[in-house]
């Protein structure tokens, strides 16, 4: 199946952009997120150039962040860029675990590749083990205790749309399939 990040512009807007004011645009140069303002009335997810992945990465940000983090540019967050200390690096893993679990969720949903980001390809030399590790265990936890409803609610979208017959099978989130 094509993967066209056009499809997650459209599944975005039936899930979500009633009820949240919110809606997924690509073509950045960069993502980001941004608050409605006095020229956009919609919060915007704007994901890189029509990148399948980017856009699954950033929906994964929203899904994650709090009412209060969702009226703030990027969700308030720092973002230190390619070329970390190992001290950043462990950072921005800290805050990666739960997007990128949900990522995969999504990309499974879709039937499409994942591999978790380090996104460091230029700094200090980090063991990814643990943050793999972490990552499959917040994957597990989710679908063991449940999925939070606005992620259940775009992977069945995405199910539906990409894999009718399907479902998530615990077992394929494992540390040997990253």
């Amino acid at each position: 199946m094509k993967h066209d990040s056009q499809d997650l512009v459209q599944l975005f807007q039936h899930c979500f952009a009633d009820r949240y004011n919110t809606r997924l645009v690509g073509g950045g140069a960069e993502p980001i997120y941004l608050p409605a303002d006095g020229e956009n009335p919609m919060h915007r997810i704007v994901f890189t150039r029509d990148y399948f992945r980017s856009a699954l990465h950033e929906i994964a940000h929203w899904c994650v962040a709090g009412a209060e983090r969702r009226k703030l540019v990027d969700f308030g967050y720092w973002y230190a860029p390619d070329g970390r200390t190992a001290e950043q690096q462990a950072a921005f893993e800290q805050v990666e675990v739960k997007p990128q679990a949900l990522e995969w969720l999504f990309c499974a949903a879709a039937d499409h590749a994942f591999c978790v980001s380090l996104d460091n390809l230029s700094g200090e030399t980090t063991d990814p083990a643990p943050f793999k590790r972490r990552v499959v265990e917040q994957v597990q936890t989710y679908l063991h205790e449940g999925i939070p409803e606005r992620p259940a609610c775009f992977i069945d979208a995405l199910l539906n749309h990409y894999r009718p017959d399907g479902g998530l099978d615990p077992a394929a989130f494992t540390l040997d399939r990253l």
